[in-house]
């Protein structure tokens, strides 16, 4: 029967050799900087060999930003920059699998009445999902953002102020668009797979007069899948992204884009959480407080949810070179989102249990729940670099200003009824549908707007400078520093209690100045390596990407409250090896975020002098180990910890902030061989991981108290049928890992890992 579907699977044998030599292999490859500064032995001469790479590398060697005013070996902060084809042999299609390539990095699922939707990313412990940013401009919306015009993503970890301004604690994510280049190619791809998969894309570029300074390009996805593993969840949508470059290859280029993306899927509002270890409710204690597990393909939703979003950018980008090593850019962008959010979730901590020896009788809670959220950005960056000298030393200097506007209005869904006398309830319906037999056929629950909005508007303008200062072949120092003066205010109305019953108006608002910076020392024993020590300062003010904003005083929201503010000191090495084709690097960091809001008395008393610590070990590899051989690899080991938290609490002091594994790796590794054969895979690691900010040790009756460990093994065979088609298979969880992927905040619900599936593709390009 469905409810004891046993979900234990043994890993398989042939997996094992291909994770254990690929990483033996990365190992290896982090010994050989110490070989490269060995010289050779007296009167030995080299001759010099010219390797040429039969496959585009994984390797980048330069951020896309200006600001970053040397190369990656060189750069003294920890920079993953993931590229298109990483994504390819994998066949990744969203921003959530392209982050799989590197480590320090969960997923959520919200609150336990709001579900995440979208990229909700977590980065060395805190949130990141409103710090992902398009070409070095924020994107708005809380959307899952395709990869089909996708050149690379960039994750840069530590404070990050003085680069883009308001920020997470430990980072942000940068999206590199796909933009015309001066050549003619036509590619597409073509997938199905398990789960009903099914999706294309195509990438066109024309060279548009003779002398190749004019070009367009045109990529465009189209997706209609269902969810490996899950009944009746499905992704579909198409988009557009056409582009017109002027001037490539002349002084002056102008580039204008435009993107257009319309998805109508069907949300997962996840299973619940009973019969998983660690799960205990008091009414179910005659039988250890626990029960069997629901099936995981159970779908408790009803088919009339949907997440039905559009989003429209359009950017132009100005560049021109005055010679001599200056540089002006230009980029303006406006975008919009719109999104219809219905999802109804299960509550597991809300059962009805009329027999609790009979699970076959029990039911779980369900909430619709709902949004109708806009998003809207306007934004203006200027850039100036030049190279210079001042005496002996050599600058390269980035200076420049940015102009943003940024716009949310968010109106509030939820399961709607008419309880006579014309009261009206909303937000509070309680459903049930049995646990182990949901039907999607019961009485519909209708999710309509009950009257509670919120508009926020958040204005800003920031001058910035940044150089990097060689002082000869050995010692570099790299600074920047930033000024933004920001306002944010936002307007909201409450629900009324009654079928055109008064509303209640809320507004604030909040103007203030950060002055965020980073310095780093660079020293560099070998013309491929660098030894170096940084530091660097960020600021994330109540409300800065519209997260609740509130007047309340227990949330950090309050636009009445100072920003948070976090210090990083970081020390580490860069290495490019083999010839320049593979980029080694390892670090050690410690960030400090202050100004938390807690709590200081039991008469629910608030003060903002919250702080917490996050601090740990990074090491990774990417690039090539021999032309025909690649690797993207990381390991991260962090430690967080509540230095200061809620005076009300015996347990919080010294806690862990939750969902932060301890350890997390991923690797992927592929060989060419020389018959067309490509062959790939990888693995990904999460440690386990814990649901509460508490030390108190766990007892039998403590609800969900972690996350499990897990290891993913994936796997990827490609054939080259000729110079133009290339057919590749590509199979994820090899061994049927039953894993956790996002768990919500209360851990009464998950969304499960995606379970033994496969997608089969052809590549093209003429």
């Amino acid at each position: 029967m469905a409810f004891i579907k046993s979900r234990k699977h043994a890993v398989a044998r042939g997996i094992q050799p291909l994770g254990t030599a690929a990483a033996a292999a990365t190992l290896v490859a982090f010994t050989l900087p110490v070989a490269a500064q060995t010289p050779p032995s007296s009167g030995t001469t080299l001759r010099e060999v010219q390797v040429e790479s039969t496959s585009e590398s994984f390797k980048a060697d330069q951020a896309s930003s200006p600001k970053f005013t040397a190369p990656l070996v060189d750069t003294p902060q920890t920079i993953t920059v993931i590229k298109k084809e990483v994504l390819q042999e994998q066949g990744a299609t969203t921003l959530t699998e392209a982050l799989r390539n590197t480590p320090g990095i969960t997923f959520q699922m919200g609150e336990n009445g709001n579900t995440s939707t979208g990229d909700a990313v977590f980065l060395r412990g805190f949130d990141t999902s409103g710090s992902i940013f398009i070409d070095g401009a924020r994107d708005v919306g809380t959307v899952t953002r395709d990869m089909y015009n996708v050149e690379s993503v960039e994750v840069v970890k530590g404070p990050a102020s003085a680069d883009i301004g308001r920020t997470a604690p430990t980072g942000y994510i940068n999206l590199v668009s796909k933009v015309p280049l001066a050549e003619n190619f036509f590619a597409g791809y073509v997938g199905i797979g398990s789960g009903d998969y099914k999706r294309s894309t195509i990438d066109i570029n024309r060279v548009l007069n003779e002398s190749g300074s004019m070009a367009f390009r045109l990529n465009a996805m189209v997706q209609d899948s269902g969810v490996a593993g899950r009944d009746y969840v499905k992704n579909k949508g198409w988009a557009v992204a056409p582009s017109i470059a002027f001037g490539l290859n002349t002084p002056t280029r102008v580039i204008l884009q435009y993107q257009h993306v319309d998805q109508k899927n069907r949300p997962d509002g996840g299973i619940p959480t009973v019969g998983l270890d660690g799960y205990y409710l008091a009414q179910l204690s005659a039988r250890g407080g626990n029960g069997p597990m629901p099936d995981t393909r159970n779908y408790y939703g009803y088919l009339s949810d949907h997440d039905d979003v559009k989003g429209d950018m359009f950017t132009a980008r100005v560049e021109h070179d005055f010679g001599d090593g200056v540089r002006l850019r230009n980029l303006t962008r406006w975008g919009r989102t719109e999104q219809d959010l219905v999802l109804t979730a299960p509550f597991s901590n809300g059962l009805l249990t009329p027999n609790v020896f009979n699970p076959l009788t029990w039911s779980t809670r369900v909430i619709p729940q709902g949004k109708l959220q806009r998003n809207e950005i306007l934004t203006n960056h200027t850039n100036v670099t030049a190279e210079l000298a001042t005496g002996s030393v050599k600058h390269s200097l980035s200076a420049g200003i940015e102009l943003t506007r940024e716009e949310q209005d968010n109106g509030t869904l939820a399961g709607v009824f008419n309880a006579g006398n014309s009261q009206l309830v909303s937000g509070a319906f309680q459903a049930y549908t049995n646990l182990y037999l949901p039907s999607i056929y019961r009485p519909i629950v209708p999710v309509l707007p009950t009257g509670a909005s919120v508009e926020g508007k958040t204005s800003s303008a920031a001058l910035y400078v940044f150089d990097t200062m060689k002082f000869n072949e050995q010692w570099q120092l790299t600074g920047g520093l930033r000024a933004e003066h920001y306002r944010t205010s936002f307007f909201s109305l409450n629900a009324p209690t009654t079928i055109g019953g008064a509303q209640t108006a809320t507004s604030q608002s909040k103007s203030d100045t950060l002055i965020t910076g980073k310095v780093g020392l660079v020293y560099k024993p070998a013309p491929n390596g660098s030894v170096y020590a940084a530091y660097a300062t960020g600021a994330q003010p109540p409300g800065g990407n519209f997260a609740f904003q509130t007047t309340a005083t227990t949330s950090i929201n309050n636009l009445n409250l100072d920003p948070q503010k976090a210090k990083t000191a970081e020390v580490g090495t860069k290495w490019d090896v083999m010839g320049g084709r593979l980029a080694l690097a390892g670090a050690l960091f410690r960030t400090t975020n202050e100004n938390e809001q807690v709590q200081v008395d039991s008469f629910g008393n608030f003060e903002q002098y919250g702080k917490t610590r996050v601090q740990g070990a990074e090491l990774s590899a990417v690039g090539q180990i021999t032309p025909a051989w690649q690797v993207i690899a990381g390991l991260a080991h962090i430690k967080t910890e509540i230095l200061e938290g809620a005076r009300t609490s015996t347990t919080q002091q010294g806690a862990q902030i939750r969902y932060s594994p301890k350890n997390t790796a991923t690797l992927w590794t592929s060989y060419k061989f020389p018959f067309g054969v490509t062959v790939g895979g990888g693995l990904r690691y999460v440690s386990t991981q814990q649901r509460a900010t508490t030390n108190a040790l766990s007892t039998a009756t403590t609800f969900f108290p972690e996350i499990p460990s897990y290891t993913v093994f994936d796997a990827m065979i490609g054939y080259e049928v000729n110079k133009n088609v290339t057919v590749q298979l590509n199979l994820y969880n090899l061994s049927d890992k039953f894993y956790l992927a996002r768990v919500n905040n209360a851990g009464n619900r998950l969304v499960m890992g995606t379970p033994r599936s496969a997608v089969l593709s052809a590549n093209f390009k003429f």
